[in-house]
């Protein structure tokens, strides 16, 4: 059946355009060859040399009292005719007479397509599976086309309103493509619908009303303006009779451009807090004040289209992003990263900000700091050092020893050379007989030398060590990242990203998905972290912000880190309905914002003042604090983390020497038996 169904579509489409040539030579002389310019090989209105009193001559497009929809659209399109594009023409069945078929009356050079929704048998839910089919098959001929305009001929208020319903659901218009749609209803019987459906109020579309009803047929047509001084309103731009022709009743285009102008219309955006873009802040009055660099922008825009704004009430991301597709709320004014899956719900404005997309996770405490008496100096060091302790006293025993016939008292014994040693090492005197020959004297002074360099450079790094300890490795890329954590947390708005990590090659983005959780809010999401040795996801500067507001000790430490390398970056803008017909004016104020550099200079301007306001905090903070210490010393004070190893090596010491004095006790004990 669907193998059918598109088969049928294709020989629809198919038979539009063959139908270009069999409407006789005056049409087949108005199509664009490859190579030539369009040029039409007739008027659409025939020109009648006239006179002053002379009857007007008989007109084309009106046989025996009735317009001809097709000659009445050719007739207006002429006026505002755009010599590149094509005319897609949609009928209701019965509109159109055979007679009306005549498509060289209309200014199309590049072509007619022909759509008929047939309603003979078929029910009204028939007809309007037909029309969505059909809305479809257009959409296919203006996705292939330089430049469309549409063209509805029904006499039928509901086949008008399930066409703007389809011709939405089904993306048929951009702001690009014209509509003009011609109907003998009357105006009264039009209002509601121009004003009530998108496709009428805000495309660019045009409504041609034929009026039959008195003996001079005539034709006007209307434009929904849906800004302007006055309000929204219905304005005819044009008329025509057979007695005065065709009279435009404004200076600009037929097809007005709507959005040049809000006159200070009030529009609806959405947005939720997310510095440094966006933040809200409430006076004492109560009222909400909205600042960051995307407020900026956004009353930048503003005052050049002249339109105020009202931030709709949303309590989470979806809400901001549903409103934008529904069309309650004409755009986002808050940065979201560009995703495929995204695209499928709004589209996007002009790419201001290149977004990094970064993680963070809790900074490393101190590790158990019992090392610390051996970390100053590495393994070999200490090897070194060691196996000189051993040669000295024995060299020194044997330079030092009496030789053959001399007395012993003139030598010294092997725990009084090691003794020595010892003591030199650790910087102690001695009582011991010192050697007095002149090679003993100058093995001693080499080991002094030796020593004192040795003691010297362990004691400064020891310092070092105690002052300033090592913090242990960190995650800083997202292959690290993802071997290390056991869950990685998002805000509500994270899911698309989630779903973007499922559906990429990436083995790394796979295993993020795998460990990706959603969690209610972004603060939730950083106290985690905190808490419990998650990681987070969310945007840099966003994490750089708060970080530095909530996450900042008195001492100017972190409770959390950034990763160095970002997970995924993209460009940023904002969210509006699809096909917006407002997108070209906002992407020029845009462009010229970012061109200009005033973005940039915003987005440095909420940082630099939230870190004064941060330092301003931990300075209070810092006062209080030292006001209420009972020591003020500005040295620090080393903690029984950093003197762990000497306090482990005394209660060692303290050990052997109660198991010594044991082992001497139960000795003598057995001794005595």
């Amino acid at each position: 059946m669907a193998l059918l169904e598109a088969f049928i579509m294709a020989a629809a489409v198919f038979a539009s355009s063959i139908l270009l040539t069999i409407q006789g030579p005056a049409l087949k002389q108005t199509i664009q060859r490859p190579g030539t310019r369009p040029e039409l090989a007739q008027s659409m209105v025939p020109k009648y040399p006239r006179t002053e009193g002379t009857p007007c001559p008989p007109v084309s497009g009106v046989h025996e009292g009735h317009l001809d929809p097709v000659w009445s659209a050719g007739l207006v399109l002429e006026a505002a005719s755009q010599p590149s594009c094509s005319i897609t023409l949609i009928h209701h069945a019965k509109s159109l007479q055979s007679t009306d078929l005549t498509f060289s009356q209309l200014a199309a050079p590049w072509g007619v397509s022909v759509l008929e929704v047939s309603a003979e048998g078929q029910d009204a839910n028939s007809t309007l599976t037909l029309l969505s089919r059909v809305v479809s098959l257009a959409r296919r001929v203006r996705q292939a086309s330089w430049c469309v305009t549409v063209v509805v001929v029904s006499d039928d208020l509901a086949f008008l309103a399930a066409f703007a319903h389809w011709s939405l659901k089904g993306r048929l218009l951009v702001w690009s493509t014209r509509l003009l749609v011609v109907t003998r209803l009357h105006l009264h019987h039009l209002q509601g619908l121009l004003s009530s459906h998108w496709t009428f109020s805000m495309m660019n579309a045009m409504v041609l009303v034929l009026d039959e009803s008195s003996e001079f047929p005539s034709l006007s047509v209307y434009v929904n303006l849906p800004y302007s001084a006055s309000g929204a309103r219905i304005v005819r731009t044009a008329w025509w009779t057979a007695a005065r022709g065709l009279q435009i009743t404004t200076h600009h285009p037929l097809f007005l451009d709507k959005f040049n102008n809000f006159c200070r219309t009030t529009i609806n955006v959405t947005a939720l807090p997310y510095k440094p873009y966006w933040s809200e802040t409430e006076d004492q009055s109560g009222v909400t004040r909205y600042s960051g660099s995307d407020v900026q922008m956004l009353m930048t825009i503003a005052e050049a289209l002249n339109f105020t704004y009202n931030v709709l009430p949303v309590t989470n991301w979806d809400q901001v992003t549903d409103l934008v597709s529904e069309r309650a709320s004409f755009m986002a004014a808050i940065n979201h990263i560009q995703l495929p899956q995204r695209l499928l719900l709004y589209d996007y404005t002009y790419s201001y900000q290149h977004n990094a997309f970064s993680f963070t996770m809790a900074t490393p405490s101190l590790i158990s700091n019992w090392q610390s008496l051996y970390s100053p100096l590495t393994d070999k060091v200490w090897a070194s050092v060691m196996a000189s302790l051993v040669l000295v006293p024995v060299f020194l025993f044997m330079i030092a020893r009496p030789k053959h016939g001399e007395e012993y008292s003139r030598g010294i014994s092997m725990g009084d050379a090691t003794e020595i040693a010892v003591g030199a090492l650790l910087g102690q005197g001695t009582n011991k007989h010192l050697p007095g020959r002149s090679s003993s004297r100058v093995l001693l002074v080499a080991w002094l030398v030796f020593t004192f360099v040795v003691g010297t450079v362990y004691r400064g790094n020891l310092t070092a060590t105690l002052t300033m300890p090592k913090y242990p490795p960190t995650p800083e890329t997202l292959e690290q990242l993802v071997k290390v954590v056991h869950k990685v947390t998002m805000p509500p708005f994270g899911e698309p990203f989630r779903q973007f990590f499922k559906q990429s090659d990436s083995e790394v983005f796979q295993a993020l998905y795998r460990l990706m959780e959603i969690v209610p809010s972004a603060e939730y999401g950083m106290h985690q972290a905190v808490e419990k040795k998650q990681a987070f996801l969310n945007g840099r500067l966003y994490l750089m912000q708060a970080i530095a507001d909530h996450y900042t000790r008195v001492d100017g430490r972190t409770l959390l880190y950034i990763g160095r390398e970002s997970v995924l970056s993209s460009r940023g803008a904002w969210p509006i309905p699809h096909d917006a017909p407002y997108k070209p004016q906002l992407d020029r104020i845009m462009m010229f914002i970012i061109e200009a550099g005033l973005y940039e200079k915003w987005v440095k301007d909420v940082l630099e003042k939230a870190k004064q306001e941060s330092r301003g905090r931990l300075m209070e903070l810092q006062e209080t604090a030292s006001l209420s210490a009972k020591n003020t010393d500005s040295n620090q004070a080393l903690t029984l983390r950093h003197m762990q190893g000497p306090f482990l090596l005394l209660v060692l010491g303290l050990a052997t020497s109660f198991i010594v004095l044991v082992s001497e006790l139960l000795f003598t004990l057995f001794t005595n038996l």
